[in-house]
C-alpha cells in the first residue's frame, strides 16, 4: 500500500483512488498482546482535495488475544472506519479541525503504518473467553490463593466470620 507521489498526480486526474486490498500485520504479534492476526481487508477511497488526499478506509481482520480471565486464545474480530489526511507537499498547512494529518516523508506515500497504529488502537482492554471451563487456561489456584467463581462465593463463608456462624445458636440454648 504504497504509491510514489508522481503515481498519486495520475490519480488525481481520475478524481477518485479506489483501495481494496489485503494486507499482512502479521509483525503485530511480536510488538503487542496479539497472539495471532490474519491479514487485514483494507476498503475505501483517496479523494484529492487541494494539496491533501483525503482517505476513507474501512479496516476488516481477526485476532487472537489472551483471556483477562484464563489466558486462553480468545478470537475478536473488528472493523475499523477510519478517515486519514495525507498531506502531498511541505507547505506548512494548520487546519485544527481534522485530527488524523499526516506528512509524506520522502517521495512515497505508505498506509501500512497508519493501518498498522489503529489496529493496535483497536485492542481491548479486556477480553473473556465464552468457554466455561477453565481447563488448559492459567492456574486457578495457588500458595495462599485461589479462584473463586460466582458460583462458589455463594456457598462459601469467609473463615474470618465462620466463629459468628453459631453465636446465635449459642444465645438460643441460654435462653
Amino acid at each position: 500500500m504504497k504509491w510514489y507521489l508522481n503515481q498519486l498526480q495520475q490519480y488525481r486526474n481520475k478524481g477518485q483512488m479506489i483501495v481494496d486490498e489485503i494486507v499482512d500485520v502479521s509483525e503485530l504479534t511480536g510488538i503487542s498482546e496479539i497472539r495471532k492476526i490474519s491479514p487485514v481487508q483494507v476498503k475505501g477511497h483517496g479523494d484529492f482535495v487541494a494539496n491533501k488526499i483525503v482517505f476513507t478506509l474501512t479496516i476488516e481482520g481477526t485476532m487472537v488475544l489472551p483471556c483477562s480471565r484464563t489466558l486462553k486464545d480468545v478470537p475478536y474480530s473488528f472493523s475499523i472506519d477510519t478517515k486519514e489526511t495525507y498531506l502531498l507537499s511541505d507547505e506548512d498547512y494548520c487546519d485544527h479541525d481534522e485530527e488524523n494529518i499526516h506528512h509524506i516523508k520522502g517521495e512515497v506515500l505508505d498506509l501500512f503504518p497508519m493501518i498498522k497504529e489503529n489496529i493496535l488502537l483497536e485492542i481491548p482492554i479486556q477480553i473473556f473467553c465464552d468457554d466455561a471451563s477453565l481447563e488448559g487456561g492459567a492456574p486457578q489456584s495457588g500458595e495462599g490463593w485461589e479462584l473463586i467463581t460466582e458460583e462458589a462465593k455463594k456457598d462459601r463463608i469467609d473463615p474470618r466470620l465462620a466463629a459468628l456462624k453459631d453465636f446465635f445458636k449459642e444465645n438460643k440454648e441460654n435462653d
